[in-house]
């Protein structure tokens, strides 16, 4: 039986293989995972209702798990018709960075406007979306993986 934070196997199967600078997207129920993804992208789909789980949960345990090196956040585009409903920061990037603090990570969050993060993520180095249930607006993480040895 595993002690860590982390139980999903094929979570853990997709990290384990994976080395630094690899990109992991954790998805929040909104985002089009099925067609926004790295060419070599694995979609794990978490989805069990709405709400359930959070970007925040699986970002935990992701962190419990490897080393995080970048974390960006999905950012906002004040030109996109969905902005006006988030004036300022989205919210739940309050959570992840307490998440990132209590985790001791030594990353911040770097936020990539809306159209850019989607090709953030078609790059050949993403190897796993997470597809959470998430209903938080602007709530997608893309992670760069780390280096152990470090």
């Amino acid at each position: 039986m595993l002690n860590g934070p982390l139980l999903h196997p094929d979570i853990l199967r997709v990290l384990a293989r994976s080395g630094h600078h690899s990109k992991v997207l954790i998805a929040d129920g909104n985002y089009p995972a099925l067609d926004q993804r790295g060419p070599r992208a694995e979609l794990i789909s978490l989805q069990l209702m709405p709400g359930v789980p959070t970007v925040a949960q699986v970002f935990e345990a992701i962190l419990g798990a490897v080393r995080i090196d970048e974390v960006h956040t999905m950012g906002v585009d004040r030109a996109d018709s969905y902005a006006a409903a988030t004036p300022g920061d989205p919210p739940v990037w309050a959570e992840y960075r307490r998440i990132l603090a209590a985790a001791g990570a030594s990353c911040t969050l770097e936020p990539i406007l809306k159209w850019d993060f989607y090709k953030a993520v078609a790059s050949d180095a993403h190897v796993l979306t997470v597809q959470t249930a998430d209903k938080a607006p602007w709530a997608n993480l893309l992670l760069s993986l780390g280096c152990r040895t470090f």
